[in-house]
């Protein structure tokens, strides 16, 4: 099903630059001013430059962010600073980094993957995307004609075929081995035996894949080749018609996937204040002072202590404590989500949190001129302190959705709300990337 293939990468060259660490960057959805600001010190030619460079006020259609990036890249390029791959390979990435103290190992493989159509069911979706992010990429694509940062995508390794490979390979030594920098350490192994490369690809074809990153980057893409095919008259086999992925399996130990927590503003005051009896209607309410020496450790416990039933934190409405909330089993679901969803979309957490309280109670549309101000932050104290600081006025807790349950959605043909899921860390740019012809 998935064509899946090795491709000439683009990397620096090792013998210019010494420190892969100083000229990464993180992918261009997570890359606010000051640390583009940040990044920009850090070396003269880190890959922001590319991935996501500085907007100038005096910027013109023949002069901005889009065609200084095609600049960089051509300028580096012919100074030797990037170099083209001299075989077709496949890249195992080993990315390490810690969350709340823990310490994780995510290994994936860096590959060129054949576009296809959602409708083919070949490659799919799990969360729907923002039409800003689509159009910055698709951008890029025109300028650079490159794929700068990769999908992240995932696959069933069932027999741990390519898991056997890719454990042989890794002990070879490494092209790319980054220290420790915030808190993160990279290791990009050149896989370019034809023989090790094709068994990679022949495992993978038989199977679907599942984004888990990066849809606008998949989506752009996607109207990049429909765009470009309206110029020629297209054989399939364009550069164009594929796109560079990390693919890293279901089970894979380092998957960490964790749950956007809502922080709401832009409220008005009759909603908010008729929030707690109307959720009264819709949920059991449990309240836990939120001076608690066990908050967290008890908050655990009754968010993810059944698999049946919807559970969710609250906090905003009293600031001194926080409300667990239980969905009534007399609530009937398919009264309150559009026909269309499947039963395991009307079962997600953010489902509720979306079609009952921020739609039903306090009334806002999730997008659009009448939404609230939506943010996101993926540790739960974090988030009742921008509520208690008081940015935000409420503060929605979610449980993390497993991987399991993005591919039976995807699987269902049904799509999770946006930023339903956040898997961490993102795949960096600037370690390799994919150039078309």
């Amino acid at each position: 099903m998935a064509e899946v293939h090795p491709f000439n990468g683009i990397r620096y060259n090792q013998a210019k630059i010494k420190d892969a660490g100083a000229v990464m960057c993180p992918p261009h959805d997570i890359i606010p001013p000051q640390v583009q600001d940040d990044l920009y010190k850090r070396s003269e030619y880190n890959f922001v430059r590319i991935e996501f460079g500085r907007e100038l006020p005096q910027d013109v259609p023949t002069d901005n962010r889009y065609t200084r990036a095609k600049a960089t890249m051509d300028k580096w390029l012919a100074e030797g600073i990037l170099k083209a791959e001299d075989k077709p390979a496949i890249y195992l990435h080993e990315y390490t980094f810690s969350w709340l103290g823990k310490t994780y190992k995510r290994r994936g493989i860096i590959a060129r993957v054949r576009l296809e159509e959602w409708s083919k069911r070949i490659i799919f979706p799990h969360e729907g995307t923002l039409s800003r992010s689509k159009n910055d990429r698709l951008n890029i694509l025109w300028s650079c004609q490159a794929n700068t940062s990769p999908v992240l995508a995932m696959y069933q390794d069932s027999a741990k075929k390519v898991s056997a490979l890719l454990e042989n390979e890794a002990k070879k030594k490494p092209a790319i081995k980054t220290g420790m920098q915030d808190g993160e350490s990279h290791v990009i192994w050149v896989i370019d035996e034809p023989a090790v490369t094709q068994q990679i690809c022949a495992v993978l074809a038989p199977q679907p894949l599942y984004i888990a990153d990066g849809h606008h980057r998949y989506e752009s893409a996607l109207m990049y080749k429909h765009e470009r095919d309206n110029y020629a008259s297209p054989t399939g086999e364009e550069s164009y018609n594929f796109i560079m992925m990390t693919l890293v399996e279901f089970n894979e130990p380092g998957l960490l996937i964790l749950p956007p927590h809502r922080l709401v503003r832009g409220v008005k005051k009759p909603a908010l204040s008729g929030l707690k009896e109307g959720l009264k209607t819709f949920f059991e309410i449990e309240e836990i002072p939120i001076k608690s020496p066990d908050l967290w450790p008890r908050v655990d416990r009754i968010l993810m202590g059944s698999l049946i039933d919807v559970r969710l934190g609250l906090f905003g409405i009293d600031m001194e404590k926080l409300y667990l909330l239980r969905l009534k089993t007399t609530v009937d679901i398919n009264e309150l989500i559009p026909a269309f969803h499947t039963d395991i979309y009307k079962k997600l957490d953010v489902c509720m949190v979306d079609h009952i309280i921020l739609e039903k109670l306090i009334g806002t549309a999730i997008e659009g001129e009448q939404a609230a101000i939506l943010d996101y932050k993926y540790d739960k104290q974090t988030s009742i302190n921008c509520v208690l600081d008081g940015e935000y006025q409420l503060a929605i807790l979610l449980n993390p959705v497993k991987a399991e349950t993005i591919k039976a959605i995807a699987d269902a043909g049904d799509r999770m709300p946006r930023k339903s899921t956040y898997f961490y860390p993102k795949e960096p740019a600037g370690l390799v990337f994919n150039k078309m012809d």
